[in-house]
């Protein structure tokens, strides 16, 4: 691509009033929205259309309506307006330099990371960390988030990441259930409703592979989609789950679930923090890795110690 070629940069003008048109699908409405004359608007997204060579907008009288050729060039425009008003916002309003904003798995930042927030806060009084629970992987261009809890492999694309601890997932029942299904060695789960994260039906075919034995139909056991719901029906007595050690630690501590066999399951899954890799590396990013990486060693010298 040339980038020096003028005809493939419309006058922001232009580009501008299609992009309201198509979000408030009125000239009119744009106008309102952008200040401007509905003829203005309606002129400059005729210029467009001439620049371009193609039609972007089906007119009926005053109704219009994108067509196929607008509602692809508003999908691929839309988010290079997005950048460039991020940008641009950024020089004007530089970010708090003492600020980090974080997407949060929801159950990450429920379990591990919310009870940490108060040694956090103890150790670097001057650092302020926003998060908002997100489950999605997104463009770290654009999104306002600094940085953001990954589950799996290193794999987010265009991020840096820092190895938090690899996931360790174990078997867990109520005590109730255990004392009355004599629940001890692996075989005895079987007698049990066994469930499953809605994510990971193959989990418990996994678990009995550690012993040699076949494992149930995972299409036949009852699923949940949030490992915290999912402790939750294993708590009343609903049967058997396997889950994330991390997440139920409280669970654990309290006996209001037991681990009647040892034997966690591996998962080929970390936890990671990931980062973009170039831009927006702030004094207040570079100080929550830096604590972050503390609380996870100091997490696994006590697993040592016990």
């Amino acid at each position: 691509m040339n980038h020096d070629d003028r005809r493939r940069l419309p006058p922001m003008a232009m580009l501008h009033c299609f992009e309201a048109a198509a979000r408030l699908g009125s000239f009119s409405r744009a106008a309102q929205a952008l200040g401007f004359t509905q003829s203005a608007v309606s002129r400059h997204v005729a210029n467009l259309e001439q620049w371009l060579g193609v039609t972007l907008f089906d007119r009926n009288g005053r109704r219009i309506a994108l067509n196929a050729a607008g509602r692809q060039f508003d999908e691929d425009l839309t988010p290079a307006l997005d950048a460039i008003r991020r940008a641009t916002g950024r020089l004007m309003e530089p970010e708090p330099e003492h600020v980090v904003e974080l997407a949060v798995l929801p159950g990450f930042g429920m379990r591990w990371l919310a009870p940490r927030l108060p040694r956090l806060s103890r150790k670097h009084p001057e650092l302020v960390v926003n998060i908002t629970a997100r489950a999605d992987i997104f463009d770290f261009a654009r999104e306002p988030f600094h940085a953001a809890i990954h589950v799996g492999a290193p794999d987010w694309p265009g991020a840096r990441h820092d190895l938090l601890f690899p996931e360790s997932v174990v078997p867990v029942v109520s005590p109730t259930l255990r004392d009355l299904e004599g629940i001890a060695a692996p075989e005895d789960f079987l007698r049990i409703p066994l469930l499953v994260q809605s994510q990971r039906r193959d989990a418990w075919s996994r678990w009995f592979a550690l012993f040699g034995r076949p494992g149930p139909e995972s299409d036949a056991l009852p699923s949940i989609d949030h490992f915290l719901m999912l402790a939750q029906a294993v708590k009343a007595g609903g049967g058997a789950a396997l889950i994330p050690s991390f997440l139920i630690e409280p669970e654990l501590e309290s006996g209001e679930l037991v681990i009647p066999v040892d034997a966690p399951l591996t998962e080929q899954r970390s936890y990671w923090l990931a980062c973009p890799e170039a831009p927006r590396q702030t004094p207040a990013l570079t100080c929550f890795r830096h604590w972050l990486a503390e609380e996870c060693r100091s997490d696994r010298a006590q697993e040592i110690e016990q």
